[in-house]
């Protein structure tokens, strides 16, 4: 019999971790929940991590210890904050723990960071984890190549709710980078990140523009336009609810483990 997968959960008491912790509670596939991790203040430490999950109770308590909260563990999976990420790798790392990274918000300075730590862990990094992002990923890349940015222009507009930090987020950013490859050009050299009053003046061309929309309880809303002569190309994803990037965390999770360090994508998980 093959050895359960065991996994621990880095924020578990965040929106994505609470969705990822009940996921692992419902599932008879042998993905296990070893550990659990919330932030010091968090006044769910101490509880049972499926009941605060809203799921059956799973003997697993959630502690603010980031060694407990990784021992035994094969996998980590880490919803947390960009800053606290780069320190659970650099934990994982010393555990030889194998590491997905859905948190996003990640300055340049800590992705080569990240990219460092990833030359002795292997680590899936994924600002989505979700099948269905990764597909509009592909697909905007594909998109870019084929429509020629002197006649279209790219723009992109996400939505999300009021509590998220960051914004861009971070799948529009990789929306971005997917369309800057399909046009050979890097991201930060055509982005527009925000326009105000006249002195913005017109559209530059080639650019590809970021609209940002914060409000509510919106799970996440993607959508990249080409705006062309005489027609308008959409791809979008709206997300209904967070199970969709558990299961694809959980996907990462079981591809990742055992494989050689290295830093690797969805792209690499789905095989696209």
């Amino acid at each position: 019999m093959t050895d359960p997968l065991r996994v621990a959960m880095l924020g578990a008491t965040g929106r994505m971790g609470r969705s990822i912790v009940a996921l692992l509670a419902a599932d008879a596939s042998g993905v296990h929940l070893s550990g659990a991790l919330a932030t010091r203040s968090d006044p769910a430490i101490g509880q049972d991590a499926g009941s605060f999950a809203g799921s059956a109770p799973l003997a697993v308590v959630i502690t603010d210890d980031p060694r407990r909260a990784l021992a035994g563990a094969n996998v980590a999976i880490d919803f947390t904050r960009a800053d606290a990420s780069l320190h659970n790798a650099s934990l994982c790392r010393e555990l030889g723990v194998s590491m997905v990274i859905g948190t996003t918000g990640h300055s340049d300075p800590q992705r080569a960071e990240l990219e460092e730590v990833a030359r002795g862990l292997a680590i899936v990094l994924a600002p989505n984890m979700s099948l269905g992002v990764n597909v509009l990923l592909r697909l905007a890349e594909l998109a870019a190549r084929a429509l020629r940015p002197d006649q279209y222009d790219a723009e992109i507009l996400e939505a999300h709710h009021r509590d998220k930090v960051d914004a861009p987020s971070g799948t529009a950013l990789e929306l971005g980078r997917a369309a800057a490859r399909g046009r050979g050009v890097e991201l930060q050299d055509v982005a527009e990140y925000g326009r105000q009053g006249s002195a913005a003046g017109s559209r530059a061309r080639g650019g590809i523009g970021f609209s940002v929309i914060r409000g509510g309880d919106i799970v996440g809303d993607h959508r990249l336009i080409f705006a062309g002569p005489g027609e308008t190309i959409e791809l979008a994803h709206h997300a209904q609810d967070r199970s969709g990037f558990a299961r694809g965390a959980l996907a990462a999770a079981r591809w990742v483990a055992g494989r050689p360090a290295g830093l690797y994508s969805m792209a690499d998980v789905l095989g696209l």
